[in-house]
Protein backbone atom coordinates (compact mmCIF):
# COMPACT_ATOMS: atom_id res chain seq x y z
CA UNK A 1 0.00 0.00 0.00
CA UNK A 2 1.40 3.65 -1.21
CA UNK A 3 1.44 6.07 1.43
CA UNK A 4 -1.19 7.85 -0.14
CA UNK A 5 -3.57 4.68 0.18
CA UNK A 6 -2.68 4.69 3.87
CA UNK A 7 -3.46 8.24 4.39
CA UNK A 8 -6.56 8.02 2.31
CA UNK A 9 -7.79 5.40 4.88
CA UNK A 10 -6.69 6.86 7.92
CA UNK A 11 -9.15 9.93 6.69
CA UNK A 12 -12.07 7.14 5.99
CA UNK A 13 -11.89 6.01 8.96
CA UNK A 14 -12.97 9.33 10.51
CA UNK A 15 -15.43 9.71 7.52
CA UNK A 16 -13.71 11.86 5.23
CA UNK A 17 -13.83 11.63 1.28
CA UNK A 18 -10.29 12.78 0.26
CA UNK A 19 -11.06 12.26 -3.29
CA UNK A 20 -14.57 14.44 -2.57
CA UNK A 21 -11.95 16.74 -1.40
CA UNK A 22 -9.80 16.93 -4.35
CA UNK A 23 -13.00 17.87 -6.22
CA UNK A 24 -13.77 20.71 -4.34
CA UNK A 25 -10.18 22.10 -4.20
CA UNK A 26 -9.86 22.21 -7.66
CA UNK A 27 -12.76 24.51 -8.15
CA UNK A 28 -11.58 27.07 -5.97
CA UNK A 29 -9.79 29.78 -7.13
CA UNK A 30 -7.01 31.56 -5.30
CA UNK A 31 -5.80 35.13 -7.20
CA UNK A 32 -2.26 35.60 -7.36
CA UNK A 33 -1.18 39.32 -6.81
CA UNK A 34 1.29 40.74 -9.83
CA UNK A 35 2.85 43.70 -7.44
CA UNK A 36 4.53 41.10 -5.73
CA UNK A 37 6.64 40.32 -8.83
CA UNK A 38 7.92 43.60 -9.31
CA UNK A 39 7.78 45.41 -5.45
CA UNK A 40 4.62 47.65 -6.69
CA UNK A 41 6.46 49.56 -8.59
CA UNK A 42 4.31 49.41 -12.05
CA UNK A 43 4.87 50.96 -15.32
CA UNK A 44 4.74 54.60 -15.09
CA UNK A 45 8.10 54.68 -13.30
CA UNK A 46 7.56 58.22 -12.29
CA UNK A 47 6.72 58.31 -8.73
CA UNK A 48 8.27 56.85 -5.28
CA UNK A 49 5.55 54.34 -3.31
CA UNK A 50 3.63 56.18 -0.80
CA UNK A 51 -0.28 55.99 0.32
CA UNK A 52 1.35 53.78 3.39
CA UNK A 53 2.62 51.34 1.35
CA UNK A 54 6.47 50.66 1.36
CA UNK A 55 8.49 47.63 0.38
CA UNK A 56 11.41 46.54 2.04
CA UNK A 57 14.73 44.15 0.50
CA UNK A 58 16.80 44.49 -2.92
CA UNK A 59 17.40 40.65 -4.06
CA UNK A 60 18.42 40.23 -7.38
CA UNK A 61 15.79 39.98 -10.29
CA UNK A 62 13.11 42.16 -9.53
CA UNK A 63 10.86 41.99 -12.84
CA UNK A 64 11.06 45.59 -14.78
CA UNK A 65 8.88 44.88 -17.65
CA UNK A 66 5.37 43.37 -18.15
CA UNK A 67 7.26 40.81 -20.63
CA UNK A 68 9.31 39.69 -17.38
CA UNK A 69 6.70 39.70 -14.88
CA UNK A 70 4.26 37.73 -16.97
CA UNK A 71 7.45 35.83 -17.43
CA UNK A 72 7.86 35.36 -13.41
CA UNK A 73 4.50 34.89 -13.51
CA UNK A 74 4.49 32.28 -15.51
CA UNK A 75 7.17 30.49 -13.66
CA UNK A 76 5.64 30.94 -10.52
CA UNK A 77 1.83 28.70 -11.85
CA UNK A 78 3.91 26.06 -12.92
CA UNK A 79 5.18 25.36 -9.44
CA UNK A 80 1.55 25.79 -7.74
CA UNK A 81 -1.34 23.34 -7.50
CA UNK A 82 -5.23 24.22 -7.90
CA UNK A 83 -6.94 26.75 -9.38
CA UNK A 84 -5.44 30.47 -9.96
CA UNK A 85 -6.55 33.89 -11.37
CA UNK A 86 -4.01 36.82 -11.30
CA UNK A 87 -4.83 40.18 -9.77
CA UNK A 88 -4.07 43.19 -11.86
CA UNK A 89 -3.72 47.04 -10.31
CA UNK A 90 -4.00 49.96 -12.75
CA UNK A 91 -0.46 51.02 -12.56
CA UNK A 92 0.46 47.91 -14.79
CA UNK A 93 -1.02 49.46 -17.76
CA UNK A 94 1.32 49.15 -20.99
CA UNK A 95 0.47 52.29 -22.97
CA UNK A 96 3.51 51.96 -25.22
CA UNK A 97 5.33 55.37 -26.11
CA UNK A 98 2.24 57.04 -24.74
CA UNK A 99 2.09 59.27 -21.41
CA UNK A 100 -1.28 58.35 -20.34
CA UNK A 101 -3.48 59.55 -16.94
CA UNK A 102 -4.44 57.12 -14.65
CA UNK A 103 -7.98 58.69 -15.45
CA UNK A 104 -7.70 58.23 -19.13
CA UNK A 105 -6.98 54.62 -19.28
CA UNK A 106 -8.48 52.11 -21.35
CA UNK A 107 -9.32 48.58 -22.12
CA UNK A 108 -6.52 48.31 -24.76
CA UNK A 109 -3.65 49.29 -22.47
CA UNK A 110 -4.08 45.84 -21.10
CA UNK A 111 -4.60 43.72 -24.08
CA UNK A 112 -1.66 41.99 -24.01
CA UNK A 113 -2.71 40.65 -20.33
CA UNK A 114 -5.95 40.11 -21.55
CA UNK A 115 -4.65 38.04 -24.62
CA UNK A 116 -1.92 36.15 -21.77
CA UNK A 117 -4.85 34.92 -19.44
CA UNK A 118 -6.70 33.85 -22.31
CA UNK A 119 -3.55 31.87 -23.63
CA UNK A 120 -3.14 30.35 -19.88
CA UNK A 121 -6.82 29.86 -18.87
CA UNK A 122 -6.32 32.84 -16.46
CA UNK A 123 -9.15 34.74 -15.14
CA UNK A 124 -8.02 38.78 -14.41
CA UNK A 125 -8.86 40.76 -11.48
CA UNK A 126 -8.26 44.28 -10.96
CA UNK A 127 -7.32 47.67 -8.27
CA UNK A 128 -7.56 51.24 -9.48
CA UNK A 129 -4.43 52.49 -7.86
CA UNK A 130 -5.01 55.54 -5.05
CA UNK A 131 -1.70 55.92 -4.21
CA UNK A 132 2.27 56.92 -5.67
CA UNK A 133 0.69 60.04 -7.99
CA UNK A 134 0.78 63.59 -7.61
CA UNK A 135 -2.87 64.22 -7.53
CA UNK A 136 -2.68 62.09 -3.84
CA UNK A 137 -2.82 65.53 -2.36
CA UNK A 138 -1.98 65.79 1.63
CA UNK A 139 -2.46 61.80 1.84
CA UNK A 140 -6.07 62.60 0.51
CA UNK A 141 -7.70 61.47 -2.67
CA UNK A 142 -11.60 60.61 -2.59
CA UNK A 143 -11.90 62.59 0.42
CA UNK A 144 -10.07 65.36 -0.62
CA UNK A 145 -11.65 69.00 0.28
CA UNK A 146 -10.66 69.86 -3.65
CA UNK A 147 -13.20 68.88 -5.80
CA UNK A 148 -10.48 68.49 -9.14
CA UNK A 149 -8.60 65.90 -6.54
CA UNK A 150 -12.14 64.19 -6.32
CA UNK A 151 -12.75 64.40 -9.90
CA UNK A 152 -9.45 63.01 -10.87
CA UNK A 153 -9.90 60.19 -8.88
CA UNK A 154 -13.39 60.02 -9.42
CA UNK A 155 -12.86 59.40 -13.22
CA UNK A 156 -10.11 56.74 -12.13
CA UNK A 157 -11.66 54.84 -10.65
CA UNK A 158 -14.90 54.42 -13.87
CA UNK A 159 -12.11 54.23 -16.18
CA UNK A 160 -10.96 50.95 -13.82
CA UNK A 161 -14.54 49.57 -13.83
CA UNK A 162 -15.04 49.63 -17.61
CA UNK A 163 -11.32 47.74 -17.66
CA UNK A 164 -12.56 45.50 -15.28
CA UNK A 165 -16.20 44.74 -17.36
CA UNK A 166 -13.71 44.78 -20.33
CA UNK A 167 -11.54 41.70 -18.66
CA UNK A 168 -14.80 39.65 -17.85
CA UNK A 169 -16.27 40.16 -21.22
CA UNK A 170 -13.44 38.99 -22.81
CA UNK A 171 -12.44 36.29 -20.67
CA UNK A 172 -16.09 35.15 -19.67
CA UNK A 173 -14.90 35.72 -16.47
CA UNK A 174 -16.25 37.85 -13.67
CA UNK A 175 -13.81 39.82 -12.79
CA UNK A 176 -13.70 41.06 -8.85
CA UNK A 177 -12.29 44.97 -9.21
CA UNK A 178 -11.42 46.09 -5.48
CA UNK A 179 -11.35 49.64 -4.02
CA UNK A 180 -8.12 50.63 -1.35
CA UNK A 181 -8.47 54.04 -0.85
CA UNK A 182 -5.54 55.10 1.27
CA UNK A 183 -6.81 58.23 2.81
CA UNK A 184 -6.05 59.25 6.36
CA UNK A 185 -4.61 61.64 8.59
CA UNK A 186 -1.13 61.41 10.34
CA UNK A 187 -2.16 63.25 13.68
CA UNK A 188 -5.63 63.47 14.79
CA UNK A 189 -8.07 65.53 12.92
CA UNK A 190 -10.94 67.62 14.31
CA UNK A 191 -13.63 66.70 12.07
CA UNK A 192 -13.61 62.99 10.68
CA UNK A 193 -17.00 63.43 9.01
CA UNK A 194 -16.76 65.74 6.39
CA UNK A 195 -14.16 63.54 4.80
CA UNK A 196 -15.81 60.57 5.11
CA UNK A 197 -19.15 62.16 3.66
CA UNK A 198 -17.00 63.08 0.12
CA UNK A 199 -15.71 59.58 0.25
CA UNK A 200 -18.74 57.79 0.46
CA UNK A 201 -20.17 60.55 -2.13
CA UNK A 202 -17.05 59.72 -4.66
CA UNK A 203 -17.96 56.29 -4.20
CA UNK A 204 -21.17 56.54 -5.05
CA UNK A 205 -20.32 58.79 -8.34
CA UNK A 206 -18.13 55.89 -9.39
CA UNK A 207 -20.64 53.32 -9.07
CA UNK A 208 -23.45 55.30 -10.84
CA UNK A 209 -22.14 54.25 -14.07
CA UNK A 210 -23.45 51.10 -14.99
CA UNK A 211 -21.02 47.96 -14.99
CA UNK A 212 -22.74 44.64 -16.01
CA UNK A 213 -21.87 42.50 -12.96
CA UNK A 214 -21.99 39.26 -14.84
CA UNK A 215 -18.32 40.59 -15.87
CA UNK A 216 -17.32 42.68 -12.94
CA UNK A 217 -17.87 42.96 -9.16
CA UNK A 218 -17.05 45.77 -6.83
CA UNK A 219 -15.15 44.97 -3.47
CA UNK A 220 -14.85 48.15 -1.20
CA UNK A 221 -11.62 47.60 1.71
CA UNK A 222 -11.00 48.22 4.73
CA UNK A 223 -7.97 49.91 6.86
CA UNK A 224 -7.67 50.50 10.18
CA UNK A 225 -4.25 52.66 9.78
CA UNK A 226 -1.38 53.01 7.65
CA UNK A 227 2.20 54.81 7.57
CA UNK A 228 1.01 58.09 7.24
CA UNK A 229 -2.48 57.65 8.40
CA UNK A 230 -2.43 56.37 11.98
CA UNK A 231 -4.66 58.74 13.71
CA UNK A 232 -7.56 58.26 10.94
CA UNK A 233 -8.32 56.54 8.09
CA UNK A 234 -10.99 57.68 6.56
CA UNK A 235 -12.20 54.35 5.25
CA UNK A 236 -12.42 52.48 7.89
CA UNK A 237 -14.11 48.77 8.84
CA UNK A 238 -17.32 51.00 10.13
CA UNK A 239 -17.30 53.02 6.90
CA UNK A 240 -16.79 50.27 4.44
CA UNK A 241 -19.12 47.52 6.13
CA UNK A 242 -21.76 49.83 5.91
CA UNK A 243 -21.30 51.06 2.48
CA UNK A 244 -20.95 47.66 1.31
CA UNK A 245 -24.58 46.31 3.27
CA UNK A 246 -26.56 49.39 1.78
CA UNK A 247 -24.68 49.51 -1.89
CA UNK A 248 -24.55 45.50 -2.50
CA UNK A 249 -21.19 45.87 -2.54
CA UNK A 250 -18.77 42.97 -1.49
CA UNK A 251 -16.53 43.47 1.37
CA UNK A 252 -12.73 43.37 1.22
CA UNK A 253 -11.26 41.77 4.49
CA UNK A 254 -7.45 42.19 4.44
CA UNK A 255 -5.51 40.11 7.10
CA UNK A 256 -3.20 43.13 7.73
CA UNK A 257 -5.62 45.73 7.89
CA UNK A 258 -6.65 45.19 11.53
CA UNK A 259 -4.83 45.88 15.43
CA UNK A 260 -2.09 43.06 15.39
CA UNK A 261 -4.02 40.99 18.08
CA UNK A 262 -7.85 40.94 15.37
CA UNK A 263 -8.21 38.53 12.96
CA UNK A 264 -10.37 38.26 10.11
CA UNK A 265 -11.19 34.56 10.58
CA UNK A 266 -13.61 35.47 13.20
CA UNK A 267 -15.24 38.45 10.86
CA UNK A 268 -16.33 36.15 8.17
CA UNK A 269 -19.52 34.69 9.43
CA UNK A 270 -20.51 37.41 10.72
CA UNK A 271 -20.14 39.41 7.61
CA UNK A 272 -21.87 36.77 5.58
CA UNK A 273 -24.53 37.06 7.57
CA UNK A 274 -25.57 40.73 5.82
CA UNK A 275 -23.54 40.58 3.18
CA UNK A 276 -23.75 38.31 0.09
CA UNK A 277 -19.90 37.50 -0.92
CA UNK A 278 -16.79 39.30 0.40
CA UNK A 279 -12.97 39.47 -1.04
CA UNK A 280 -10.97 38.58 1.17
CA UNK A 281 -6.50 39.35 0.49
CA UNK A 282 -4.66 37.00 3.04
CA UNK A 283 -1.50 38.52 4.11
CA UNK A 284 0.65 38.20 6.77
CA UNK A 285 0.92 41.25 9.06
CA UNK A 286 3.69 41.18 11.44
CA UNK A 287 3.35 43.87 14.51
CA UNK A 288 2.04 46.67 12.54
CA UNK A 289 0.11 46.53 8.90
CA UNK A 290 2.78 44.77 7.01
CA UNK A 291 2.15 42.59 4.38
CA UNK A 292 4.31 39.26 4.92
CA UNK A 293 4.33 36.17 2.79
CA UNK A 294 1.82 34.33 3.91
CA UNK A 295 3.14 31.40 5.92
CA UNK A 296 0.87 28.34 7.50
CA UNK A 297 0.06 29.97 10.67
CA UNK A 298 -3.02 29.22 12.80
CA UNK A 299 -4.83 32.31 11.57
CA UNK A 300 -4.58 31.41 8.01
CA UNK A 301 -5.46 27.92 8.93
CA UNK A 302 -8.90 29.38 10.56
CA UNK A 303 -9.62 31.71 7.46
CA UNK A 304 -9.79 28.48 5.72
CA UNK A 305 -11.87 26.27 8.15
CA UNK A 306 -14.35 29.24 8.24
CA UNK A 307 -14.70 29.62 4.25
CA UNK A 308 -15.11 25.50 4.13
CA UNK A 309 -17.16 24.44 7.43
CA UNK A 310 -19.82 26.73 6.42
CA UNK A 311 -19.36 26.17 2.53
CA UNK A 312 -18.57 29.55 1.63
CA UNK A 313 -16.12 28.88 -1.04
CA UNK A 314 -18.72 30.28 -3.29
CA UNK A 315 -19.20 33.59 -2.15
CA UNK A 316 -15.69 34.40 -0.78
CA UNK A 317 -13.23 34.99 -3.43
CA UNK A 318 -9.54 34.46 -2.38
CA UNK A 319 -6.74 37.11 -3.33
CA UNK A 320 -3.06 37.22 -2.00
CA UNK A 321 -1.90 40.37 -1.16
CA UNK A 322 2.08 40.95 0.28
CA UNK A 323 5.33 42.20 -1.05
CA UNK A 324 8.82 40.91 0.10
CA UNK A 325 11.54 42.17 -2.24
CA UNK A 326 14.03 40.66 0.66
CA UNK A 327 13.89 36.96 -0.73
CA UNK A 328 13.30 35.47 -4.29
CA UNK A 329 10.13 37.26 -4.99
CA UNK A 330 8.83 33.77 -7.62
CA UNK A 331 9.30 31.81 -4.53
CA UNK A 332 7.27 34.46 -2.24
CA UNK A 333 4.41 33.89 -4.64
CA UNK A 334 4.61 30.14 -4.53
CA UNK A 335 5.36 29.62 -0.84
CA UNK A 336 2.12 31.86 -0.29
CA UNK A 337 0.21 30.12 -2.81
CA UNK A 338 0.97 26.81 -2.08
CA UNK A 339 0.00 27.42 1.65
CA UNK A 340 -3.30 28.88 0.85
CA UNK A 341 -4.02 26.29 -1.20
CA UNK A 342 -3.00 23.38 1.27
CA UNK A 343 -4.96 25.49 4.68
CA UNK A 344 -7.91 25.14 2.17
CA UNK A 345 -7.00 21.30 1.64
CA UNK A 346 -6.69 20.70 5.42
CA UNK A 347 -9.79 22.52 6.20
CA UNK A 348 -11.69 19.60 3.33
CA UNK A 349 -10.04 16.72 4.99
CA UNK A 350 -11.00 17.70 8.68
CA UNK A 351 -13.51 15.36 10.32
CA UNK A 352 -15.99 17.92 9.91
CA UNK A 353 -19.02 15.14 10.46
CA UNK A 354 -18.08 14.08 13.51
CA UNK A 355 -16.70 17.05 15.35
CA UNK A 356 -19.71 18.98 14.43
CA UNK A 357 -22.28 15.84 16.02
CA UNK A 358 -20.47 16.19 19.02
CA UNK A 359 -20.77 19.58 19.44
CA UNK A 360 -24.51 19.88 18.29
CA UNK A 361 -24.56 16.68 20.85
CA UNK A 362 -23.09 18.64 23.68
CA UNK A 363 -20.00 16.58 23.71
CA UNK A 364 -17.41 19.05 24.24
CA UNK A 365 -14.68 16.59 25.16
CA UNK A 366 -15.21 14.34 22.33
CA UNK A 367 -15.14 18.12 20.09
CA UNK A 368 -12.05 18.95 21.48
CA UNK A 369 -10.46 15.45 21.17
CA UNK A 370 -11.24 15.05 17.63
CA UNK A 371 -10.16 18.84 16.91
CA UNK A 372 -6.59 17.62 18.57
CA UNK A 373 -6.11 14.18 16.41
CA UNK A 374 -7.22 15.74 13.26
CA UNK A 375 -3.95 17.99 13.32
CA UNK A 376 -1.89 14.45 13.23
CA UNK A 377 -3.26 13.13 10.58
CA UNK A 378 -1.24 12.01 7.40
CA UNK A 379 -1.93 14.93 5.75
CA UNK A 380 1.58 15.12 4.00
CA UNK A 381 0.89 12.40 1.91
CA UNK A 382 -2.80 13.83 0.67
CA UNK A 383 -1.04 17.19 0.05
CA UNK A 384 1.43 15.16 -2.50
CA UNK A 385 -0.53 13.40 -3.89
CA UNK A 386 -2.82 16.61 -4.62
CA UNK A 387 0.21 18.28 -6.30
CA UNK A 388 1.57 15.51 -8.28
CA UNK A 389 -2.23 15.19 -9.70
CA UNK A 390 -2.30 19.06 -10.49
CA UNK A 391 1.34 18.18 -12.47
CA UNK A 392 3.33 20.35 -9.97
CA UNK A 393 6.52 19.67 -8.09
CA UNK A 394 5.89 17.43 -5.25
CA UNK A 395 7.41 18.49 -1.52
CA UNK A 396 10.17 21.07 -1.52
CA UNK A 397 11.57 19.72 -5.24
CA UNK A 398 10.11 23.30 -6.72
CA UNK A 399 12.88 25.11 -4.67
CA UNK A 400 14.95 23.35 -7.04
CA UNK A 401 13.18 24.92 -10.16
CA UNK A 402 12.88 28.29 -8.29
CA UNK A 403 16.70 28.00 -8.49
CA UNK A 404 17.73 26.95 -11.86
CA UNK A 405 15.18 30.25 -12.94
CA UNK A 406 16.75 32.19 -10.86
CA UNK A 407 20.47 31.02 -12.49
CA UNK A 408 19.51 31.18 -15.92
CA UNK A 409 16.83 34.40 -15.96
CA UNK A 410 17.10 36.52 -13.01
CA UNK A 411 20.52 36.42 -12.37
CA UNK A 412 21.10 38.23 -15.86
CA UNK A 413 18.43 40.94 -14.92
CA UNK A 414 21.25 43.95 -14.76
Amino acid sequence: MSCFDSAKQAYLDLGVDVEAAFLRLDAIAVSLHCWQGDDVAGFENNESLDGGLAVTGNYPGRARNADELRSDIEQALKLIPGKKRLNLHSIYAETGSSKVGRNELRPEHFNAWMDWAVEHDLGLDFNPSFFSHPMLKDGLTLSSPDAGVRQFWIEHGIACRAIAEAFGRRLNNTCITNFWVPDGFKDTPFDRLAPRERLADSLDKIFAVDCDPKYNRDAVECKLFGIGAESCTVGSHEFYMGYAMKNKKLLCLDAGHFHPTEVISDKITSVLMFIDEILLHVSRGVRWDSDHVVTMTEELRAIAEEIIRHDYDTRVHIGLDYFDASINRIAAWVIGARNMSKALLMALTEPAAKIREAENSGDKTTRLALLEESKTLPFAAIWNEYCRRSGVPVGPAWIDEIKRYEKEVLAKRA
